[in-house]
This record gives C-alpha cells, sequence and structure tokens, in this order.
C-alpha cells in the first residue's frame, strides 16, 4: 500500500473518531442539561438593609446581603439557567416588627430588588412582594405593576403577614390584592402557610377559604402555591391536611383549579424519611406532574444553594421520566 494511501486511510479513521467523540461529548452535554431544572421557580435577594433587620442578635453571625450577582453563580453551578426573583419587602411590613417609615421601606426593597434583576434580564425576573393587609398594599401592587422588573407578579407570604383565614377582613384584604393582581395581569406567588409562630389555624378549612374565596379573585393569571402550601418545613401535617383539599379538587376537575401551580420549594430535606419522601411523590403525582414547579429558596439559614437542593429533590422516588417532567417545566410567566 501506497505511504499516501495509508495516510488516507488514517486520516478517515482519526476523522470518524474525532465526529463521534463530538457526538458523544454533546450527548453528554445535553444529558447534563436535561438532568437539572430549566428554571428555579423560588428564589430571594436580600438588600443590604433587609439583611441588616432580620440579623440574629449577636453573638450570631449577621445575615449576609444577597445580591443578583451572587445567585447567578449558584444558578451556573446547578445548571440552571432562569430564575423567579420574589422579593421580600414584605418582611418590612410584618407585624413582628416595628420599623419606622415602613412603606418608604417597602418600596425601597421592591425597587432594589428590581434594580438587580435588571443586572441579568435573560435570567431573572422579577417579582413584587408586599403584607397584603397593610393600607399601602393595593398601592404597592399599582406601582409594581408599572415597573419593568417587576410587573411579572406578586408574592405574598401570609405567614410572615400573618393573615388569618378565619377573620373576614382579612379575607376581603386577600380578595382586592388578588384582584389588582389579575387587573395587573401579575402572577401571584403564595405562601399560603399560616402563621406558626401566632399559632393561626390551618389545614383543610383554611385551605377551602382560600380556594372558595380568593382563588376566584385572580381567574386570569397563574397561582403558584409555594412549599406544596406548607412552609419548607421537614414535615408539616397540616399542610399535608391543606394541599389534599386542592388534591381533591383537581381530580374532581373544579374549573378554580386552572391556573393553579404548586412549587417543591424545601419539601425534599436532606434528612427527609423514606416515608416522607413516598408522601411527597404520592403528593406530586395526584396534584399532575404539569403542575409541579421546581425551587429551592434563599441560599441561606440553613437552606441548601440550588444545586444541593435539586440534588436532594432527586432522592424522592419519582422515576427518570418524571424527574425530567418536572425539570423541564415551565411556569406561564416564564414561557
Amino acid at each position: 500500500m501506497e505511504p499516501s494511501t495509508r495516510a488516507l486511510r488514517q486520516s478517515a479513521r482519526l476523522s470518524r473518531a474525532f465526529v463521534v467523540a463530538l457526538l458523544v461529548a454533546a450527548a453528554l452535554a445535553r444529558a447534563a442539561a436535561q438532568s437539572a431544572p430549566s428554571a428555579d421557580h423560588h428564589q430571594h435577594l436580600f438588600s443590604p438593609a433587609l439583611a441588616a433587620l432580620i440579623s440574629p442578635p449577636a453573638p450570631a453571625p449577621p445575615t449576609s446581603p444577597i445580591d443578583a450577582a451572587q445567585l447567578i453563580s449558584l444558578l451556573d453551578a446547578a445548571g440552571i439557567r432562569r430564575a423567579a426573583v420574589l422579593s421580600v419587602a414584605y418582611i418590612w411590613g410584618s407585624p413582628a416588627r416595628a420599623v419606622d417609615n415602613e412603606y418608604e421601606k417597602v418600596r425601597a426593597e421592591n425597587d432594589w430588588t428590581a434594580e438587580q434583576v435588571a443586572r441579568f434580564p435573560d435570567r431573572l425576573i422579577g417579582f413584587c412582594g408586599v403584607n397584603p393587609l397593610k393600607d399601602y398594599a393595593l398601592q404597592e401592587v399599582k406601582r409594581c405593576g408599572t415597573i419593568r422588573q417587576l410587573r411579572t407578579g406578586l408574592k405574598l407570604h401570609m405567614g410572615n403577614s400573618v393573615v388569618d383565614y378565619r377573620n373576614p377582613r382579612h379575607v376581603e384584604r386577600l380578595q382586592g390584592i388578588f384582584r389588582a393582581a389579575n387587573s395587573a395581569r401579575m402572577a401571584i406567588v403564595v405562601h399560603m402557610r399560616a402563621s406558626i409562630s401566632q399559632k393561626l389555624s390551618y389545614g383543610r378549612d383554611e385551605a377551602r377559604i382560600f380556594l372558595a374565596e380568593v382563588v376566584p379573585a385572580a381567574p386570569d393569571v397563574p397561582i403558584q402555591i409555594a412549599h406544596l402550601a406548607g412552609g419548607g418545613a421537614p414535615a408539616d401535617p397540616a399542610a399535608d391536611q391543606a394541599l389534599s383539599v386542592f388534591v381533591e379538587a383537581i381530580a374532581a376537575g373544579d374549573p378554580r383549579t386552572r391556573n393553579l401551580y404548586f412549587d417543591v420549594t424545601g419539601v425534599a430535606q436532606p434528612g427527609a424519611t423514606d416515608e416522607r419522601r413516598a408522601l411527597i411523590v404520592r403528593q406530586v403525582r395526584a396534584l399532575g406532574l404539569q403542575r409541579i414547579l421546581y425551587g429551592s429558596d434563599t441560599a441561606s439559614g440553613g437552606n441548601p444553594p440550588p444545586r444541593e437542593a435539586w440534588a436532594a429533590f432527586r432522592r424522592l422516588p419519582l422515576t427518570e421520566a418524571e424527574f425530567q417532567a418536572i425539570a423541564g417545566n415551565l411556569a406561564p410567566y416564564l414561557r
């Protein structure tokens, strides 16, 4: 065989090997991308002022501010492309705190969140935050609806705001806020769990009130119920009871559930028992995989960062196809 012929064949073999290597690398890259969620639907940032407000007393270490650049770094480590940043401005309005110029600080926190989101417009979207029981709540929702980085949605935290579902005045306030968000076409992310520290009643009856009297006030926008209707605790029987109301309503084809979604933020704690993991899987399947949104919460106060949170979620006894379905889910506000 002529040397030139051998060289040509060897070159061809190397070229084929190179192409195969590229195809394998591309397949591995696709597999890696598929194994991570498309988005984190439940993240927070802490301004320096907010971090100082919630810092524990000395000698405990202070709470650190968390800005958009830090969040992007955490998302990159997890292979997550996008995230919903839910403003924690409602913390300034918590009844547990006495704050001077409260509404001014609520506005400032929402504006700071908007500024942070604007730094990464292709990666982050922002949600306005407010205590729905405050006299300024409607005004702030309407203001946020005019801000590009916040008009996507509204974050409400019933526990931090000490909302009592048994109080007709509180329900009336919630209805007004939901109507305002619906009019502005703002999606709603709601931490439904009533205050644990204040020992407010929570369970099936409260979930029925929420579904019957509050949800209908926002019929045209997505409503994302955080933490599978709980508060992110390892186990919460009251939250399980509340969630069962939505499971039953969905199974019955209740039209009020049409725009309901549920995020799994914090539900799969690293130390969860096998029994707890099995219950979460039953809940997720009963709600319907298409309604399940992945979220990991702030990497602060003992919460794992997004990569570790996804790894903990992957320990649930779901099938690989179910994991991939959830990982690929995007809320309507991110599509």
